[in-house]
């Protein structure tokens, strides 16, 4: 009964494309791919990893018990997915403490807009429950999986971590760290716990791993899993282990923690709760793939405002017709429009973007526009980023980096 169990709960987990013949999306850790123009199916992936939808309910719910609106990713349905966030409200009604946890994979110097979604949702989650943050830099996934040297990896952990603290993040709430400088000590006992308890098979269904792949990538999985548990953090918890984590991230990202609730029974310590983002497309459109190695998929926060307006009026996929009469007759198409798609995400006046909406779809607004508008909206945020991390110093990324208790009691 045991193996029986075991193989539904690997078949339960797993992902990838050989899944079930009839999907056509790809998603997990490492890919993601779309047949279709607008992109991932987000109700048929919520059925498939067995999460909830974000609906008005938990909206409303959330409101009540915060006071305060939701954030516009949630509004919008950018943030449309979650594990138990209605357990994470009931502790925040009763003053009782949970933390968040989020990360990074630093595979590049320079991070693009997609990296700064789960981080400005996490910015908000913070100011509104005043809870501590720990935020992961993976340098040794990224060693694993790309070819990068030990040296490099570290280093690009490093520089990610200036565009992480340029966000905002105050420094009495917020403990970040790599995993090569981190790994020891209670991080360590609590990954080795986890890997005790997930088997071979497991990480193989869930992952796609095989004989052939290396020892690392085998164990990698326990490591993400070890910062959603207090454990982990003896000097911010006061060695609490039932302190509950909230973690932000990109669905692509929910089978480490599938496997991380599946085993959190058996180490006797909570399951995490998560809150998943869709995936931020393109610039060439949803069935593209952006890469931090390819400088034309995305803009990046290190561009100037010529070439975010380079690459917005050149490389942004349209929605529009062929020829403006075509398009003032017929109208655009917003659902595959990457500058409006962009504009979801960072343009917060709701009024605005509901009228560029209606203005694009119904041939009033032209593509050209409408890139104008986006443009404008980018370069302004960043040019504030790069501001405030021209502020952040080596001393400023020591600090966030050191292990320490923070402004919280435990």
């Amino acid at each position: 009964m045991a193996a029986e169990n075991s193989a539904k709960a690997v078949e339960d987990m797993k992902i990838g494309d050989g899944e079930v013949a009839e999907q056509e999306d790809v998603v997990n850790p490492w890919d993601v791919q779309s047949a279709s123009d607008k992109g991932v199916d987000y109700d048929k992936l919520i059925t498939r990893f067995g999460s909830s939808k974000i609906d008005d309910a938990l909206i409303q719910r959330m409101e009540k018990v915060t006071g305060k609106p939701v954030h516009h990713f949630i509004r919008r349905g950018i943030f449309f997915s979650h594990r138990d966030m209605h357990a994470l409200l009931d502790l925040y009604e009763k003053k009782q403490p949970f933390y968040l946890y989020t990360g990074r994979g630093p595979s590049s110097d320079a991070m693009h807009l997609g990296h700064l979604v789960p981080f400005i949702m996490t910015k908000w989650l913070q100011d509104v429950f005043d809870v501590p943050l720990v935020i992961q830099l993976t340098d040794d996934e990224k060693y694993l999986w790309k070819d990068l040297t030990e040296d490099e990896a570290h280093a690009l952990a490093y520089e990610n971590a200036k565009d992480i603290i340029a966000c905002g993040f105050e420094e009495d709430k917020t403990f970040i760290f790599s995993d090569f400088d981190y790994m020891g000590g209670m991080f360590y006992k609590t990954v080795c716990r986890i890997q005790r308890r997930v088997t071979n098979n497991q990480t193989w269904g869930i992952f796609g791993f095989n004989g052939e792949t290396n020892i690392g990538k085998n164990s990698f999985p326990a490591i993400q899993a070890a910062p959603s548990f207090s454990s982990s953090f003896p000097e911010i918890f006061n060695r609490k282990t039932h302190i509950p984590c909230l973690i932000p991230c990109a669905i692509d990202q929910d089978p480490y923690f599938r496997m991380t609730r599946d085993v959190a029974p058996r180490l006797g310590y909570p399951k995490p709760g998560l809150i998943h983002s869709k995936f931020f497309p393109a610039l060439q459109g949803p069935k593209t793939k952006m890469s931090s190695s390819e400088p034309t998929s995305s803009v990046f926060l290190t561009d100037t405002p010529k070439q975010i307006k380079t690459k917005i009026n050149k490389y942004a996929f349209s929605g529009g017709r062929d020829t403006a009469e075509e398009h003032q007759k017929y109208g655009g198409n917003c659902e595959v429009d990457v500058s409006f798609q962009y504009l979801r995400f960072f343009l917060e006046d709701d009024e605005k973007l509901e009228k560029i909406r209606q203005d694009y779809t119904s041939g009033e607004l032209l593509t050209g526009f409408l890139k104008k508008e986006l443009i404008e909206v980018l370069q302004k945020l960043i040019k504030e980023h790069q501001e405030r991390r021209a502020k952040v110093t080596e001393e400023v990324v020591k600090r966030y980096m050191t292990p320490r208790k923070l402004k919280y009691d435990f």
